[in-house]
């Protein structure tokens, strides 16, 4: 019977972005790099998993596939706001990370679990809309869009509490979400979220009236994380 993967779970606190995209490129090339000299025969080791949770001082990140004037800040701007931006290599237009937002970046080997990015986007949705029915919120997902939302079959009312921007290279994953559990969210008044002009962004804070245990939070999706992707915690 083969055992379940064991995933290192990092906990990174309050943390710069570019730091924590520093150290996360650090460990997804080190998978990388393994996987290249195993397929040439050169060992038999295998990359380890990693599981990244952080919170970020005010930053605004725009993926691949977004426009820059989806900010709508200037230089100046962003500075009398103490925030920083920058263009990143994950999938995704623009979005806004900071304090009281759970962001979780997992490191993982795919092959060690299963070769479907489709099905891996899913699984990370789905264990933020368990974790939500875990505080009695109902969310779910809108056709064509990724994420986590609120109300999301009533355009007027449709609001993201939860964004994903990833990215894969031989099935090792980085970047991922950003959960807004206690988060400002006036500071998404300053883009286009994910490109998305008629949708709110909303928070747990303001679904339940007031601020979460974001601890609490993340031990309620760290238990459908595995629940869902069937690994254990080393």
């Amino acid at each position: 019977m083969q055992s379940r993967p064991l995933v290192n779970v990092l906990d990174w606190g309050l943390i710069a972005y570019k730091e924590a995209w520093d150290q996360q490129e650090v460990l997804f090339k080190r998978a990388v790099d393994l996987k290249i000299a195993k397929r040439n025969g050169e060992t038999e080791e295998i990359p380890e998993h990693h599981l990244v949770v952080c919170q970020h001082s005010h930053v605004y990140t725009l993926g691949k596939s977004g426009k820059h004037d989806h900010l709508l800040l200037d230089a100046n701007e962003l500075d009398e706001k103490e925030a920083t931006f920058y263009k990143i290599n994950r999938g995704g237009d623009i979005t806004y990370h900071g304090p009281g937002q759970l962001v979780v970046y997992p490191i993982l080997d795919l092959e060690q679990f299963f070769t479907d990015i489709h099905r891996y986007m899913r699984y990370l949705e789905e264990a933020v809309i368990l974790t939500l029915h875990d505080y009695g919120i109902v969310a779910g997902r809108v056709e064509g869009l990724t994420g986590v939302w609120i109300d999301g079959e009533n355009k007027s009312k449709a609001r993201k509490i939860c964004a994903m921007g990833v990215k894969s290279s031989r099935w090792v994953t980085m970047h991922g979400i950003g959960f807004n559990v206690n988060t400002d969210l006036s500071f998404f008044s300053h883009i286009v979220p994910c490109g998305i002009e008629d949708k709110a962004v909303t928070s747990m804070q303001k679904e339940l009236g007031g601020p979460q245990d974001i601890q609490e939070v993340w031990g309620y999706l760290l238990q459908h994380l595995q629940e869902l992707f069937e690994f254990d915690v080393k």
